[in-house]
């Protein structure tokens, strides 16, 4: 869903609690196909991470983000270009994000 700005998104997503909600964005982009993976790749080469994670989102590469910092329990903000469907769905199936997992509503 487009909107106009992240706050109104955030805000059509905790209301008023948002300046004391605790939470985490996932920002899931395509990159445009392969000029992404190349820019990962070189990314990857000189930081060590992960050169497709940010690419595929997958649950378990979230977890390992979210995990260790202890917001596996609380609210994920899902955040996308819309070229990736399988991402959200994917995070949606996974029983321990998928509950976690809040949209920016339609009429956001």
């Amino acid at each position: 869903k487009e909107v106009n700005d992240m706050c109104s998104g955030i805000d059509s997503v905790f209301g008023n609690d948002r300046e004391t909600a605790i939470y985490s964005v996932i920002h899931s982009r395509s990159l445009e196909g392969e000029p992404g993976f190349k820019l990962l790749r070189n990314v990857s080469r000189k930081s060590g991470c992960d050169p497709v994670g940010a690419l595929e989102m997958t649950p378990g590469y979230i977890k390992s983000i979210l995990s260790p910092l202890g917001m596996l329990n609380y609210p994920i903000v899902f955040i996308t270009d819309g070229q990736n469907s399988e991402v959200l769905e994917r995070l949606q199936n996974d029983p321990d994000i998928g509950p976690q997992l809040r949209l920016v509503p339609e009429e956001a």
